[in-house]
């Protein structure tokens, strides 16, 4: 499995040969043993080659490992997040959740090296800007959240994904339900439903599904804060562009991360499935996919991350560092829900007693 560099031509992975790009395959294909390479061609003409998964889950050579460049590793003993920074740096908290807590790891057990990152879009001064708004946005949130919250913890990073793409070949089965109805004597109608045996195919690509590796920003913030533009902007991998970032490294590994797209591939297929049955509903639908061409991509991507702390309780606001979306945690105002509790009562009681 050739590495992914910065550079434009690519060794076939079986005989060493210079692959080339073949329009018509989509893909890296050797002249001289025909092995095909995966890979995604840019609007520019450069390549992010994709990667076998099922070669890769049997084996990631040495040489596709590491950062390509000196880094310090951290882990936090409080939210465990693992950061990569650069070697003359001193960190004292963690970007992830603010604790002193961190000590040194040695690189035992070398992570896979990205094969391509996303880089930053949106300024700092912008995001500082969207959220003191966001701040101010969520009316059951406390009135002094935007003063009281800490803003001075706000971290530029990288944080680690696994892309997926696989061909589907999914046949299904179902009882496909149909409604009728019937009219009794005095006029009222009942809804019944007839039942009869359906099945069909559905055939689908797979491209970029979006597997986060984090653990350093809670799982929620990293679904919401999608889509990134991953398949459209992805550059090569290069050590270059995360100097002077935080890097997350993957905690989610490669199997995990492989059995989580599979869990979301099935979940479309099943979508895809249920789009085809027939009837007014359905029942006992049962799939039975079959993947092939199965590809993966580490990558990296960019988030601005801010920490803060409200009365006694640490919360997380994340802003995507591509398109700027914005998602994040707030305390409530228990005196708002309070008071908004009472006046629904007032208001019922005076429902109930203008009825009497």
């Amino acid at each position: 499995m050739p590495e992914v560099t910065a550079i434009s031509k690519f060794a076939c992975p079986a005989c060493g040969a210079e692959a080339v790009w073949t329009p018509s395959k989509k893909a890296l294909v050797c002249p001289y043993c025909s092995t095909v390479s995966p890979a995604e061609l840019k609007a520019d003409g450069t390549l992010v080659e994709e990667n076998d998964l099922v070669t890769a889950l049997r084996a990631i050579p040495d040489d596709q490992r590491g950062w390509a460049a000196e880094r310090k590793t951290v882990k936090c003993q409080s939210c465990h997040a693992i950061s990569v920074f650069d070697e003359k740096r001193v960190a004292q908290r963690c970007d992830f959740c603010g604790s002193p807590s961190i000590i040194a790891m040695e690189d035992v057990g070398t992570p896979i090296r990205p094969g391509s990152q996303l880089p930053f879009k949106v300024p700092e001064t912008q995001v500082r800007e969207d959220i003191r708004r966001w701040y101010g946005s969520h009316f059951w949130a406390p009135n002094k959240l935007g003063e009281k919250a800490l803003t001075d913890t706000l971290h530029g990073m990288y944080l680690p994904y696994w892309t997926f793409d696989a061909h589907a070949e999914c046949p299904w089965e179902a009882e496909a339900g149909h409604y009728y109805y019937t009219t009794n004597s005095k006029g009222e109608r009942t809804r019944h439903t007839r039942w009869e045996y359906a099945s069909g195919h559905v055939s689908t690509d797979f491209d970029d599904v979006l597997v986060p590796a984090s653990k350093g920003v809670h799982t929620k913030l990293l679904e919401e804060l999608q889509p990134f533009p991953t398949t459209s902007d992805l550059l090569p991998y290069d050590p270059g562009y995360l100097s002077g970032w935080v890097v997350e490294q993957y905690q989610i590994d490669l199997i995990q991360g492989a059995q989580d797209s599979r869990q979301r591939m099935d979940d479309l297929l099943r979508a895809q499935c249920v789009a085809q049955i027939p009837g007014d509903t359905h029942r006992n639908l049962r799939i039975s996919p079959d993947y092939s061409a199965q590809t993966f991509k580490h990558i990296l991507l960019p988030v601005w991350l801010l920490s803060y702390t409200y009365g006694t309780k640490n919360y997380q606001v994340a802003v995507n560092g591509s398109t700027g979306k914005i998602t994040g945690e707030y305390p409530l105002s228990w005196v708002k829900i309070t008071i908004a509790i009472i006046i629904a009562l007032i208001i019922l009681i005076a429902i109930a007693a203008a009825q009497n």
